[in-house]
Formats: structure tokens, sequence, C-alpha cells
């Protein structure tokens, strides 16, 4: 298995090479230049398989041998879902009205990113261990991604992780799960701005080979591959429960997935796990931030004015940056075509897709929009029916659910993308109430460490001098001297 750029630039890369990158050279997103199939047969098997072992399976697809043979791969994936709360990681959650919750927030910052950020911090110890080496990790957060980030490599002596985070857009657990985490290699930045601001600079960082070779700097964003390959686990792992024991010979039946849809990592996912022969019906479904909704409705791919605060904070974007590998994908991997949507796109912030591109888009995906009252009405009414409270991103899921039929013979699932406890305001406002987990009330009690980059700062030069300060500042403490001292 080799990687290549959705831009054509980059080819032949391995998967250490993408692990330890962010955006391509050529400034785009690294995929696997091919897809594996999966038989019916293959399915049948692995039906009987649990979460952690399909896991295993799925990256073992896409991870050569050489690189972490099977036997470590193993113990890479069981270390990284050995903190989580429940000990299969995941849960299935059957809903009245042949509606199921795929549970993936039982991490220790209670969100799905959990899952493919403990493995993907667990794949680069084994390589700068096994290497001597360091990385610098740099990550923009729309809310959950930050604080998932900085737990998976908290203390680790081979990494420091450097976040921003939208400052006053994400909720108070959000942001003390980032500013309470208070360690050496821990570096938290507030940004005066949207997490679609927060991305520009980070973008021209990565953009700089100089820069990302002598401070090892890479991403723990869904940029990175080796997140979007552990969440294909997810679609399987669903599809698997809720469809395969009706399975009959070769005749796959459908599962439609509801899948809450920001930076488009989790679609991205779903539609890559539907291309190795999964059957699956897949839904984005987003908040007032529609771009993506737009996009299957008319073609119309760009951003509005501005990034609207809603309920469900972690999808308030307006820059979906996975959609690129989607568009890669059904445009027979036309890496010339893509470079030159997505830099207009860059340019202008407005794009209309070609055509074919669009019919080909609604074809492998149907896409929802729900508004602030609209979660709130999903909430109370999963409540009152089932006695089951959702966070305010799988609501917008779930409401869809509520207003679009089920097509006769089908099943539908709705990915759960984190637990109700992180969006207390959004629980208030829907009339319902909630028993705080024990990690998240002591929140308030710990001391809260990092810098405010104000608008009329420098983001770009900003960051850069503290990623390079961080090096000198290793370097320092590790030099002979400084040990002898």
């Amino acid at each position: 298995m080799r990687y290549c750029s959705t831009r054509a630039g980059v080819q032949g890369r391995s998967f250490r090479d993408v692990l330890f990158s962010g955006y391509a050279a050529d400034g785009g997103m690294f995929m696997p230049e091919t897809i594996p199939s999966l038989s019916p047969e293959t399915l049948l098997t692995w039906s009987r398989l649990s979460y952690q072992q399909l896991l295993c399976e799925i990256c073992s697809l896409y991870i050569p041998e050489q690189e972490i043979p099977r036997h470590d791969l193993e113990g890479l994936i069981s270390q990284a879902l050995s903190s989580f709360s429940i000990p299969e990681a995941v849960r299935l959650v059957q809903l009245k009205d042949s509606l199921s919750i795929l549970e993936l927030f039982h991490g220790e910052t209670l969100a799905f990113k959990d899952l493919a950020m403990s493995c993907t911090s667990q794949f680069l110890q084994y390589f700068l261990r096994k290497d001597g080496k360091r990385a610098t990790i740099l990550v923009g957060t729309s809310g959950d991604t930050g604080s998932s980030a900085i737990r998976s490599v908290l203390g680790l002596s081979e990494v420091d992780i450097v976040v921003v985070y939208p400052h006053r857009r994400i909720t108070r657990v959000q942001e003390r799960q980032m500013t309470t985490s208070i360690a050496d290699n821990v570096h938290v930045f507030a940004a005066d701005g949207t997490s679609d601001d927060i991305d520009v600079p980070l973008r021209k960082l990565f953009a700089d080979p100089d820069l990302v070779l002598h401070h090892g700097l890479m991403s723990l964003n869904s940029v990175n591959w080796s997140r979007i390959l552990v969440q294909l686990a997810h679609f399987l792992f669903a599809y698997l429960q809720v469809s395969m024991p009706q399975a009959r010979g070769d005749a796959l039946p459908v599962l439609e997935v509801l899948v809450p849809t920001g930076g488009a990592g989790n679609i991205t996912a779903g539609y890559i796990m539907k291309l190795m022969g999964v059957p699956l019906r897949l839904v984005a479904v987003v908040n007032s931030n529609d771009i993506v909704h737009r996009a299957l409705q008319s073609g119309d791919f760009s951003m509005s004015d501005s990034v609207k605060q809603t309920l469900a904070p972690a999808i308030d974007i307006q820059d979906p940056y996975n959609m690129e590998r989607v568009f890669w994908l059904l445009s027979g991997r036309d890496g010339a075509m893509v470079k030159s949507l997505m830099e207009e796109f860059q340019r202008t912030h407005k794009l209309t897709l070609p055509a074919s591109l669009h019919q080909q888009l609604c074809e492998v995906l149907s896409s929802g929009s729900v508004s602030d009252d609209g979660i709130l009405e999903a909430m109370r009414r999963c409540w009152q029916d089932n006695h089951y409270l959702i966070c305010p991103h799988t609501a917008v899921g779930v409401w869809h659910h509520y207003h679009t039929p089920i097509r006769p013979g089908e099943n539908r699932c709705c990915i759960a993308t984190a637990s109700p406890a992180k969006f207390q305001e959004a629980v208030q406002k829907a009339g319902l109430t909630l028993d705080l987990p024990e990690a998240v009330k002591v929140l308030d009690t710990l001391e809260t460490r990092y810098e405010v980059l104000e608008r009329s700062d420098d983001w770009e030069s900003k960051l850069r001098r503290h990623i390079e300060s961080i090096r000198y500042y290793k370097s320092c403490i590790d030099c002979v001297f400084c040990r002898n001292k």
C-alpha cells in the first residue's frame, strides 16, 4: 500500500510518511493509491469480530506488515483502546422507529475523535521510539479535536503539541479540557476568530517544507490519513452489527448512516468503506453552516459570509476540507482537476461544482441541514420517546431521522459523535437535565494555561516563532550541559 496526494504532485509515499505529514507538499491531502475490496464472504466472517478486532483487520489493509508487523499493530491498538470507559470502546444502542445509535464517545474527552486520536498517537510513538526522533504536532480545532489530540500525547517526551482553538466559540467543557491539560509538551492558543480563520495560517505553515522538515511538523486533524483510516471501522462495525444479521447469501442489505458533518472526515471514511464493498447509504447532515448541503442540493460549494455559531459548535465549519478527498475519488482520481478546483476555492471561497462531479456526488451522498430549533426538537423528542439523551451534534442526525422516512427494508444508524455532558447549555435549552460525570465536574477546579491570539496579531508569524522556540528549548534541555546540571 502506497499513498499519493489528491493534487497529483506527490506519489508513492509510505504509511509512515503520511502519518508524519499534514497537507502534502503540493497542498493536497494524502490518500491510498488503491482501495481494497471486501467480499460478502469476508464480511460474514468478520461479523463475529469485536470492534477492536475489526479495527486491526482494517488497519492491516492500509499499513504494510513491513512498516508495522501484525503482532505489533494488535498491541498498539489494544493499548490505544485500554483507557476507554467500556470494554468494547464503542456501543450500539437500539431506539424506537428502527433507529440505531452508534456511541463513539466513551474515550477520555467524551468525543468520537478519541478513537482515531488514541490509535494515531500509538502509531506515532511506535515510529518515533524506533527511530529516536521527535515530532511537533500542530492542530486547529473547532472544539473536540484539540482536547482529544492533547490527551492522546499528554506528557510524551517524543512529541510537542500546539493547539489553536476559536476563543469563546466552543463550550466551557471543550475549552477547559484543553486549557487545563498542563504539561511541558502542551501549548494551547485561543484565537480571536473562527475555526476556518485558524485553518488559514496553519495551511501556510504546513506549506513551508523547511519548517516541516526541521521541526518534524505534522497534523492530527483529520487532514492526517491515519484519522480517516481508524474511522473506517466505525462504519464497518455499524453495518455488521445492524444489517449483517439480515444478509441472505450474497444479497447484502443496505444500511443508511446519518453522519453529523463538519470537516467531513467521517463522511469521507463512510464513502471509502462504501467503495470497499459495504452497502451503505450515506447522509451528511449539517447545522446552519450548510456548505456540504448546498453542494449536494445545487452544486454550490461556496462559503457563506461568516461561520454561524450554533448549538453544535464542533461542526461550525464552512471549509469542509475532507471533501477534497471525496472529489478526488469521484473524479476518478483526477489530481489536476482537483488541484484546479480546490485552488480556486481557497483563493475565492467560492466554487460551482462541474455538472458531472455534482451528479456523481449526488449518487453517493444525500444531505440535510438542521437549525438550532431543530436540534432542540430532536433532543427533546429522543428523550421523550426513548429516555435517551443525545448531544446537539448527534441531534443533527436524529432530527433528519424524525423528518425523513426510512426506505422499506432498510435499517438506519446515526453516528453519535459526543457525550451530552460536553454540551450542558444545549441540554438545558432543551429543557432536559443530566448527571455530569466526575471528569467534567472537576474541570472547573483545575488551573488553566493558554495564550490568546488577538485579531491584530500575525497568527502565522507568532505560531512559527513558538514552534521554533519549542525546538530550541528542547535542544537546550537535552544537551549534555543541561542534563549534567
